[in-house]
């Protein structure tokens, strides 16, 4: 089965703090990317840009807004796609992800949150 993750972030809080500050909390992300690579379940693994665009149909055209669309001091950071067996086992293995590892994330608002999806179509 597999699950998307999404990782939440408060981008105010983390545009606040000074550029080293950041860059050192980052440095700390490595040896968990490295655990949750090595535990063999993870398809991909994505940071996201905080440039968005969304796109609605509106009057049978496709009309583009500049994002994000929700309203909310959180915003997507990350996404990735697991492979587990169940909820439980996706939930170990997004554990190991720094968003949850790193303590200073936790001022910063990070989190995951994790879907199980229904329908998945690789493309070769």
């Amino acid at each position: 089965m597999k699950f998307l993750c999404l990782g939440y972030l408060d981008a105010a809080e983390m545009d606040s703090r000074p550029k080293d500050e950041i860059e050192a909390i980052m440095h700390e992300c490595p040896p968990h990317l490295e655990n949750f690579y090595n535990s063999g379940q993870v398809i991909v693994d994505a940071g996201l840009s905080s440039e968005t665009k969304c796109l609605r149909r509106a009057n049978g055209k496709v009309k583009v807004i500049d994002g994000p669309f929700i309203e909310t001091k959180e915003m997507i950071g990350s996404a990735f796609l697991i492979e587990a067996k169940d909820m439980e086992e996706a939930i170990r293995i997004a554990s190991l992800h720094p968003t949850v590892q790193v303590s200073a994330g936790e001022q910063f608002g990070w989190g995951i949150e994790i879907r199980p999806i229904d329908y998945f179509k690789g493309i070769d």
